[in-house]
């Protein structure tokens, strides 16, 4: 049959028996009008995400003027679900499809109606390449990637989040021969048909001269995929759902296109997937505080800087303390207003920083901010933030790393009732105009997971905020690096924070930054500490770092104490001569006896479980005080963590006002693990800390003598105010001689990075150390390549080249692993987006999506009363559900609230207690084990449970849970 026969045979008008939507509806909704409704979403969204400056760049790139580029962009869009015009998806609906079936203009091969595995997105991109071809798009078949035709319809065929490979001429010369499922030339016809009615209805006649850039190429992806949610809402389509009889005529379908057109804007602003603003430029309109040296030398030369430059990445280095925040917040308004940026996301380390920076976030776009002010909470557990009281627990879909979905909440209180219920859905968060979250939210962007595209267009025109830049090891560096370059392409501001950073590790985020921005050729960056420098993306060039006064100038008084290490030892047994326990009890006698606080930071959960034990036995008064002795690591269901979280915050937090100031602080205690570097503002007399790294040191003594507490808010056994006192118990072999890291610390830290630590703290401790005069030179030592020279023993310098080799050789691994498994970087993309979804062999989703080497897991702990029940709590309050399905969110949020991280290995060989049906349908409870806890014999005053799992006997009590 030849081609004009099939249009006889079907008809004049595109044939609305080929449906697009149909879950939820009285009645299939024809694929023309999803097409269109897609096309208008896309050209609202065109109007109101994208800056003037976007715009014009996507337009410049194609060759074409603002208007035609949003005319053939939104004809692009439409295309999205042609694929859907095909015998498998048609076959979805039985109903729909019989008439179809039956019709002989509508052949296709036997079979080809249950190739279920042929997408509709993946028929797109075969179907869509020769129609544009076929409309004078420019390419060559015999250089595929250099092709525009084929590069649009490999970005459409990715609207589902994966992008296919680059298909080869001879498969387009007879697609249907190598795909079955697109059917024989009546479909082929009635695609054509759609393709021809979508284009002049939308416009999209002219003829782009070129293809995008890959970053340009993610941003217009990403609308698409926007836009196509927007038209798949279900408000959206029953509205316009046509009658019975309703024929696609040339008339009816500008009359729909019409009435799209005029839903499309209030689909969006519903969505709150406006622009924020940043309307406030002076310091002191957005803080209620005179700006320090630091910020006040931002404000008197960035706004100059970007004004002149335009956009580009800030790096800040200042130590603990000095309001890096603030200055983060001021300079994002600075190069977002600069760069017409429409928001902003802050990126941390830990999902409890982030918590903490969500009111701060908040608070600042309501003092500072205009427009869409939609703020999000990122991270696998954000819907258990106490940020969202008062309501629903958001994020019950699954995120995109197999946990929890991202939790909203707007900044606008006006709305805040209602808002973030679209931005809520599975994989939106990143698209609100402003977040605070973990950084692996953005760092998943650079990963081949399913829409990271759609994460890389998230960001792609907000001021990016990177707190604790040195905080990450190689894998997750690496990562950054490539997102860096990204960023860079996108022209996106970036604020780098830090109190920690080598020369070496700045110059390789500034140039990675550089690079994705058009230049390549590296620079030898050298920051100033305290201070910051400025690397703009319009000329490539490195501001001179500019030094400023830290307005926490102090010395740390430091002291050494080297233990053999008896941490396992029984607390009822006397301390051995020389251990740890012995010095643990003489440096905090005095707090013990005349009051204060003392923090004591301890390596693992297990070491902090077994010290605060130990401490109980050596302080009974102090154990017995309320507060005197507390416990805090990650080892806790969320809820209890939560709880201690915010006595700490009560106990050890900032002073509120001259009267707390002023008061003498009982005696108290806080043991804890690395959870306080950086998540908590806390403040204690004294810092008791194992022996770590020099930058978590440092991070750690940042927790002594925080806050002003005058002549009498101090004890009388501490120092002056101004010297805060760090202790470091450093554990040496049985000659007392040298530093040997424990075995329970396992690869917690590098054993060389401790070894050079401990001479590093060895030379400093007679003088102390000045904060922030020394700190970057000691930094710099201990990462220094001529180090091992500086030793004078034979033996521990080879002792210690054999730990830098191992560490290097560790460190190479990771990086080349996240090189590997990461996408590539933009320049390398070259017309083929498949590299953004490309897996690499042997490489698993839950590799990707770790922190290399967390191996962790999370368990609930079922408490078996005495009648047999079993309830969520050891009180016996809160009984488990049998059947979960149809449970209200609050009820899932208290039900996961009482989960706890693990170590994965605590896991294996047991899939733990029958969970209560419905339980693997919810994605947030599908990965948690159930264990079965029945009461023993507890410890002081509290009553500790445990159960057999795999080989291992896990227990809970006051102290976490644990293995023993």
């Amino acid at each position: 049959m030849s081609k004009q026969d099939s249009h006889l045979r079907l008809g004049r008008n595109v044939d609305v028996r080929m449906w697009g939507k149909e879950r939820g509806l009285p009645h299939p909704y024809p694929v023309i009008c999803h097409l269109l409704d897609t096309a208008a979403a896309f050209g609202t969204l065109w109007d109101v995400l994208l800056s003037d400056r976007v715009r014009d760049r996507i337009a410049h790139a194609l060759d074409l003027s603002v208007s035609d580029t949003r005319a053939v962009l939104s004809f692009w869009a439409g295309l999205h679900d042609l694929g859907k015009i095909t015998p498998p998806f048609q076959a979805q609906v039985p109903g729909a499809f019989a008439s179809v079936r039956e019709d002989p203009a509508y052949a296709f091969a036997p079979g080809a109606a249950e190739e279920r595995a042929f997408r509709h997105e993946v028929a797109t991109h075969w179907a869509v390449a020769r129609l544009l071809e076929e409309a004078g798009y420019p390419g060559d078949r015999r250089r595929m990637r250099q092709t525009v035709w084929h590069q649009v319809a490999q970005m459409l065929g990715g609207h589902h989040g994966c992008f296919g490979r680059v298909l080869l001429a001879k498969e387009l010369a007879s697609a249907s021969g190598y795909q079955p499922g697109l059917g024989e030339e009546g479909w082929a016809v009635e695609r054509e048909a759609h393709f021809a009615e979508l284009r002049r209805v939308t416009g999209g006649d002219a003829v782009p001269a070129r293809g995008l850039p890959a970053e340009l190429s993610v941003i217009v992806s990403g609308l698409v995929v926007v836009a196509d949610w927007m038209a798949s809402q279900t408000e959206a389509i029953v509205p316009r759902l046509p009658t019975e009889g309703w024929r696609a005529t040339p008339e009816k379908l500008d009359a729909h296109w019409d009435r799209a057109q005029k839903a499309a804007p209030d689909w969006v602003s519903k969505a709150q997937l406006g622009r924020a603003r940043f309307d406030t430029e002076n310091f002191g309109d957005m803080f209620p505080f005179t700006p320090n040296s630091l910020q006040s030398d931002l404000t008197a030369r960035l706004p100059e800087l970007a004004e002149a430059r335009g956009t580009g990445l800030l790096l800040v280095t200042a130590p603990t303390g000095d309001g890096k925040t603030e200055a983060a917040l001021y300079a994002a308004s600075v190069l977002g207003r600069a760069a017409g940026a429409r928001g902003l996301y802050f990126a941390l380390p830990t999902m409890a920083t982030a918590d903490a920076m969500f009111p701060r976030v908040r608070k600042f776009a309501k003092a500072a901010m205009g427009g869409e002010r939609a703020l999000t909470l990122l991270h696998s557990m954000a819907w258990l933030s106490p940020q969202y009281a008062g309501g629903d627990a958001p994020g019950a879909d699954e995120g995109e790393d197999g946990g929890a979905a991202d939790g909203e909440i707007s900044a606008d209180t006006e709305t805040a009732t209602t808002a973030g219920a679209w931005l809520r859905g599975h994989r939106r968060g990143l698209l609100a105009p402003l977040g605070a979250g973990t950084i692996d939210q953005v760092l998943s962007g650079v990963l081949p997971l399913k829409h990271n595209a759609l994460r890389l267009f998230g960001l792609s025109d907000k001021v990016l905020v990177v707190d604790e830049a040195h905080a990450y090891g190689p894998w997750m560096h690496q990562l950054l690096i490539r997102l860096l370059e990204w960023l860079g392409a996108f022209r996106a501001p970036v604020v780098l924070l830090s109190a920690t950073l080598t020369g070496r590790t700045a110059t390789s985020l500034v140039d990675a930054y550089r690079r994705g921005a058009g230049f390549p050729e590296p620079s030898a960056v050298e920051p100033c500490y305290p201070g910051w420098l400025f690397a703009d993306a319009t000329t490539g060039s490195v501001s001179t770092p500019r030094a400023v006064k830290s307005e926490r100038a102090r010395r740390i008084d430091l002291g050494i104490r080297p233990v053999v290490w008896d941490t396992e030892a029984d607390p009822s047994c006397a301390p051995r001569p020389g251990g740890r326990r012995e010095a643990l009890r003489e440096v905090l006698r005095p707090v013990a006896s005349d009051g204060g606080t003392a923090l004591v930071c301890c390596t693992t959960v297990a070491e902090a479980q077994q010290t605060y034990r130990d401490l109980r036995i050596a302080f009974p008064e102090l154990a017995q005080q309320q507060g005197g002795l507390r416990l805090l690591h990650s080892r806790y269901p969320a809820r209890v963590r939560q709880r201690i979280t915010a006595a700490c915050e009560t106990a050890f937090g900032k002073p509120r006002g001259e009267g707390d100031i002023a008061r003498p602080r009982p005696a108290s205690i806080l043991v804890a693990t690395q959870v306080v570097e950086q998540s908590l503002d806390l403040d204690f007399d004294l810092i008791v800390s194992d022996l770590a790294p020099l930058a978590q040191l440092l991070q750690r003594a940042g927790r002594g003598r925080r806050h002003e507490r005058g002549e009498t808010g101090r004890p009388p056994w501490a120092l002056p105010e101004e010297a805060p006192r760090l202790i470091v118990l450093e554990p040496v072999d049985s000659q007392r001689a040298l530093a040997v890291p424990p075995r329970s610390w396992g690869s917690v830290y590098d054993g060389g990075l401790l070894h050079r630590t401990a001479w590093v703290l060895a030379e400093a401790e007679a003088v102390g150390i000045d904060v922030p005069g020394d700190v970057q030179r000691l930094i710099d030592t201990v990462y220094a390549e001529d180090f091992v020279e500086r030793l004078a023993r034979a033996a521990e310098q080879e002792q210690l080249r054999i730990l830098d080799a191992e560490r290097q050789a560790e460190e190479m691994a990771q990086t080349q692993l996240a090189a590997m498994v990461g996408i590539r970087a933009p320049a390398d993309v070259v017309g083929d987006l498949h590299r953004l979804s490309k897996w690499t062999a042997g490489v698993t989703e839950e590799l990707l999506t770790s922190r290399l080497g967390a191996d962790t897991g999370r368990v609930l702990c079922l408490y078996e009363q005495r009648d047999g029940s079993l309830t969520l709590d050891d009180a016996g309050t809160h009984p488990l559900p049998e059947d979960i399905r149809g449970l209200p969110r609050r009820h899932l949020a208290q039900i996961i609230s009482h989960a706890a991280p693990v170590p994965g290995k605590w896991l294996l060989g047991d899939n733990g207690y029958g969970a209560p049906r419905g339980w693997d349908e919810q994605p947030l409870l599908r990965e948690v084990v159930l264990l079965r806890m029945r009461p023993e014999p507890g410890e002081g005053t509290g009553i500790a449970w445990s159960c057999r799992h795999g080989d291992r006997t896990i227990r809970t009590s006051d102290v976490g849970l644990e293995v023993v």
